[in-house]
């Protein structure tokens, strides 16, 4: 009778600000993210996958330090196995807007999720900012579940969904 390899532990896993020197890693786990849920990002495979390295050295320089956007990964050694980002808006100064969360599927369920948003949750506090809200595409069942135990609540706003007209996002609040 064969068993079901044990699911990582998150301790296997280092939660941190991304660096520079993560380039190259992070540009390979945002292909993995979109390739495996295509409705949850704002870019194709095919979009990300012709962006020039230097473009993701860039954005991975500029998140990698300050006080107005930030990402967060796991990172186990090797491949890097999870991403959360945060980021201000202009309209809400006390509010951090989470983006682009993310966990590779073998990772999954072991609490790796709560450790990148509980890094995100930090940060902004230690931005001035005591509150954190996400969008999630209306019948990801599965990510509302997982947000909801994380300790966010569904606001009631809904918003069409940036790049696809026929999905709509709803909104999810929680303290920092």
């Amino acid at each position: 009778m064969m068993t079901a390899p044990a699911r990582p532990s998150p301790r296997q896993a280092e939660i941190r600000r991304v660096r520079p020197a993560d380039a190259a890693r992070m540009r390979a786990l945002r292909l993995e993210m979109l390739a495996d849920a295509p409705l949850a990002f704002l870019e194709t495979v095919a979009d990300a996958a012709a962006r020039p390295h230097a473009e993701y050295a860039a954005r991975i320089a500029y998140t990698s330090a300050g006080s107005e956007t930030a990402q967060f990964i796991a990172d186990p050694g090797g491949r890097l196995v999870g991403h959360a980002g945060g980021t201000v808006t202009p309209t809400e100064p006390g509010l951090t807007v989470i983006y682009a969360v993310y966990v590779t599927p073998t990772w999954r369920g072991n609490g790796l999720l709560a450790e990148l948003v509980d890094a995100v949750a930090a940060w902004s506090r230690e931005c001035g900012r005591p509150e954190l809200m996400l969008e999630v595409v209306v019948g990801n069942d599965r990510a509302y579940r997982a947000y909801q135990r994380l300790g966010f609540v569904d606001t009631g706003v809904r918003v069409p969904h940036p790049t696809i007209p026929a999905l709509t996002e709803l909104q999810m609040r929680r303290p920092a």
